[in-house]
């Protein structure tokens, strides 16, 4: 049994959880600055910038989510 490759899978996993997760959370933050009452006396575009960018970061998270799913379920690339 080759233990080392246990520490490879686990650090993959560590990186790609820790990735996702950021990447999800800088665009809930971003999102919630662009819905901030506060901010309205920033410029629209700046306003709509950070929407985009919370979505952009929310779609990239979709898409690892989904990559993960398609290399764990054999059906999908058989």
């Amino acid at each position: 049994m080759h233990w080392l490759d246990y520490l490879v899978v686990f650090g993959v996993t560590l990186v790609a959880a820790l990735t996702v997760v950021g990447i999800y959370s800088f665009g809930v933050r971003l999102y919630a600055v662009s819905q901030d009452e506060d901010s309205a006396t920033m410029p629209t575009n700046r306003l709509a910038l950070a929407k985009a960018g919370a979505f952009t970061c929310f779609a990239l998270s979709a898409v690892a989510v989904l990559y993960g799913i398609y290399l764990i379920v054999p059906a999908l690339h058989n």
